[in-house]
């Protein structure tokens, strides 16, 4: 979108502000559906840089993501630009990659749709 929503954006800074990791949503970026659950910023940037610490290739990546954004902890009035998603999937077909569930970050302007839950596909 190239204005973010603005129901999207309220929602990922309430997100923000309570600091949970419960709320599911379901985006269309690109073509490619993302489902998953949203996490605040640094919740998400904490967990990247423990699963990369542990990695003896990535490992000195990890810095990057334990870095507090811009200096800090983003401004209670300062909008969101970003969602950032953890057990999420990238639905194809009826398979979700990865099935465990992976950490993606995904610019509200990018998202074309979306529907509040996890999406969940079922070989019946």
């Amino acid at each position: 979108m190239s204005n973010p929503d603005e129901l999207l954006v309220a929602l990922s800074a309430a997100v923000e502000s309570e600091r949970s990791n419960q709320m599911s949503l379901t985006v269309v970026v690109g073509g490619a559906v993302i489902t998953g659950r949203l996490a605040p910023e640094a919740v998400w940037r904490e967990r990247v840089a423990e699963v990369l610490k542990d990695s003896d290739r990535l490992g000195p990546f990890s810095d990057v993501f334990a870095r507090a954004p811009r200096g800090g902890r983003p401004a209670s009035d300062e909008t969101p630009t970003h969602l950032h998603f953890h057990l999420a999937r990238i639905l194809q077909g009826s398979l979700g990659i990865p099935e465990t569930g992976g950490m993606y970050r995904v610019a509200i302007k990018d998202v074309s749709a979306w529907t509040v839950g996890d999406l969940s596909y079922f070989d019946r």
